[in-house]
């Protein structure tokens, strides 16, 4: 874990919560000049505490009306063949987080489709059919009502 100041904490919070904010507004909030705050954020970004910049986006509003959950069970857990799962899963779009987890499922993936039908040639097409799966079972969102990206800052 890396080691963060006060000062670290409240610049990722505040690019967390708005990642296009300027160099000179974010550095105001934090109580900053310019250089330093972003000799900050160059060297978060280095150390790999920030991954990335990316925009969110409404899934239903770009024809992705469908999201579902669906948990895999594969038929062996050797770590040769969780791998071979995994690459196969990073060459689906339609896949856009896979988790391994620990207990009865060995993977919960989320998906996004444009519609039932699309989802259906999805599962039996590409998902079902991949190398060592044994089962899946799917659950459709109804709706969401949190989705927070990121991590809680006080």
């Amino acid at each position: 874990m890396a080691t963060l100041d006060s000062i670290d904490r409240k610049l990722l919070a505040e690019l967390q919560a708005e990642g296009r904010v300027t160099n000179v507004d974010l550095a105001k909030r934090v109580g900053l000049t310019a250089p330093p705050c972003l000799r900050r954020v160059r060297g978060l970004e280095l150390a790999g505490v920030i991954r990335g910049y990316h925009a969110d986006l409404d899934a239903s509003k770009l024809g992705f009306a469908i999201t579902v959950f669906a948990m895999v069970s594969l038929k062996s857990q050797a770590e040769e063949d969780l791998r071979a799962f995994e690459d196969h899963i990073r060459l689906l779009p339609e896949v856009r987080e896979c988790h391994m987890l620990n207990g009865e499922i060995d993977f919960i993936l989320k998906i996004v489709s444009h519609d039932l039908q699309s989802f259906q040639e999805f599962l039996t097409s590409k998902l079902t059919p991949a190398p060592n799966v044994a089962s899946v079972k799917t659950s459709l969102t109804i709706r969401t009502a949190k989705n927070e990206p990121g991590v809680p800052f006080d």
